[in-house]
């Protein structure tokens, strides 16, 4: 069995006016994988993924990366631990109006000083990496185009070169197809697969539909009002899992 690269512990999060997000949830993640988490909007897929990179604070309980405890770490370390954590995005995130080649570069900012950062001086081997890196998605054509040129599934691509640019251990993909449609869902997720597969680079990914989870998960894990309800393989989930995770009334969307 693979070791474990992130270990979620009794993680808790309240929002301001009481919202509990997230209600103790424990989690082992184990190198290699490609876990989904699914579940109803507002069942806390995105608070727990947010809250794995402190881009959401825990109220309480601990996320450990390789033994690091991230949510203790102080702001430079916190720095150095998300150099290995890249991050896919809902809605993309790119600077709409930059090029697709600066938007991806962006995802070396953590490995080069602020004043680089800012001036966008990067090495000539980051370039190449980064048209390495678009190329691996499918776009290099697509490099010195504006970001807003493109469609929504070429953007998101974009946001998965960008992720690369880390040299990252660990994806965190949040929500990253609900802009999507269907063929266009699988051809982004098809792309966070060969890197899993290809590049053994552990995947966690929110998924909103069922029948993309069952195709693309090694392991499912279900929230419900922000608690963990299921921790298992695709194929367990059937129509009396299905209705506990979804409610009665949800439509059964790739269940046999």
């Amino acid at each position: 069995m693979n070791g474990a690269v992130l270990e979620i512990r009794n993680l808790t999060k309240v929002y301001e006016g009481g919202v509990l997000a997230l209600d103790d949830v424990s989690l082992t993640v184990r190198d290699g994988e490609f876990l989904v988490i699914i579940g109803l909007s507002g069942s806390g897929k995105s608070t727990l993924m947010r809250c794995i990179n402190r881009l959401v604070e825990p109220t309480s309980g601990q996320v450990l990366y390789n033994g690091y405890d991230i949510t203790a770490a102080p702001p430079e370390e916190l720095r150095r631990i998300r150099r290995k954590i890249g991050m896919v995005f809902q809605h993309f995130n790119l600077v709409t109006r930059s090029t697709v080649l600066t938007n991806v570069l962006s995802g070396r900012l953590g490995y080069v000083s602020n004043l680089a950062g800012v001036m966008h001086r990067f090495s000539a081997d980051d370039l190449a990496l980064a048209m390495r890196n678009l190329e691996r998605v499918g776009i290099a054509e697509k490099a010195y185009a504006r970001a807003n040129e493109l469609s929504g599934g070429q953007q998101q691509r974009v946001g998965i070169a960008r992720a690369l640019m880390q040299e990252p251990e660990l994806m965190l993909a949040d929500e990253p197809v609900s802009a999507l449609d269907p063929a266009t869902s699988h051809s982004v997720l098809r792309y966070l697969e060969l890197v899993n597969r290809e590049d053994g680079i552990t995947v966690m990914c929110n998924l909103h539909f069922l029948d993309l989870a069952r195709r693309y998960a090694t392991r499912i894990v279900a929230l419900k009002a922000g608690r963990l309800i299921f921790d298992g393989q695709p194929g367990e989930i059937d129509r009396d899992r299905f209705r506990e995770i979804y409610g009665q009334e949800a439509e059964e969307v790739g269940v046999d």
